[in-house]
């Protein structure tokens, strides 16, 4: 389903970023996965994927520096020829209370978030173009679409990104780029192991379909975007939520 193409995918050897990996290995693209601290989980991720038979890449670095999304898109182009998908996935959170938050603990989270994201799709947008093609993911949140007590420096920066996509999708549609969000509800990765069981029982109440969601469910959604067969799809949010919302 993409063979001969390659993605950038930020925040890609854990959770929802590793699994989107995977994905896209089993399916023949090469991949760059950009981390910062798992180096742990990055060189198991890159043995692991390596058994699909593509080209992996892992590059280190702090996506909220605008220098390392420049680095990681030259590199992409040089390694593998074309930079066809990228997919924003990294990610933070330092939850808190309005009147506890503190300065830091905004700026880090949207600094990580939001800005990260925009400083990949500013470089990846440019080779994109000249290709006149290009699949941008972004991934959002619901609290991004409905907004979470004690999480407004993470919802704000989903929510963000939200509005970033559906700009960037009317300025680089007529280049051949399709540019969509998937917003997440409750998914069973390291951010959302560190709840407690009550906190989960509350939150499965309100999810149609009784289960927390696996990062496959996410990973299944962004294949199918940056396939052919979402060739005429730009400009959305998918919540893929079971429902939540």
């Amino acid at each position: 389903m993409l063979q001969g193409k390659s993605a950038i995918i930020t925040g890609g050897v854990r959770g929802i970023g590793r699994a989107v990996a995977a994905e896209f290995c089993k399916n023949g693209a090469n991949v760059m996965l950009c981390y910062k601290n798992s180096i742990g989980a990055a060189e198991e991720t890159l043995k692991d994927l390596s058994a699909y038979g593509t080209k992996i890449e892992l590059i280190r670095g702090d996506v909220s520096d605008p220098g390392y999304a420049k680095e990681a898109v030259a590199r992409a182009k040089e390694v593998f020829g074309n930079v066809d998908i990228l997919v924003n996935n990294a990610g933070i959170t330092s939850d808190k209370l309005i009147v506890r938050m503190s300065d830091d603990d905004f700026k880090s989270v949207i600094e990580t978030n939001l800005n990260g994201a925009f400083y990949f799709l500013r470089e990846a947008s440019q080779v994109m173009i000249k290709q006149k093609y290009g699949r941008i993911i972004n991934i959002s949140s619901v609290a991004g679409v409905r907004g979470n007590a004690g999480q407004i420096n993470y919802s704000a920066s989903k929510a963000g990104i939200i509005g970033m996509t559906l700009s960037a999708a009317k300025e680089l549609g007529r280049r051949g780029v399709t540019v969509n969000a998937i917003a997440p509800g409750l998914i069973d990765t390291d951010m959302t192991a560190v709840l407690s069981e009550e906190q989960k029982a509350s939150l499965l109440g309100s999810i149609s379909l009784g289960r927390i969601g696996a990062p496959q469910d996410i990973a299944d959604t962004a294949l199918f975007l940056a396939s052919g067969a979402a060739s005429y799809i730009t400009g959305q949010v998918i919540c893929v939520d079971g429902g939540m919302l």
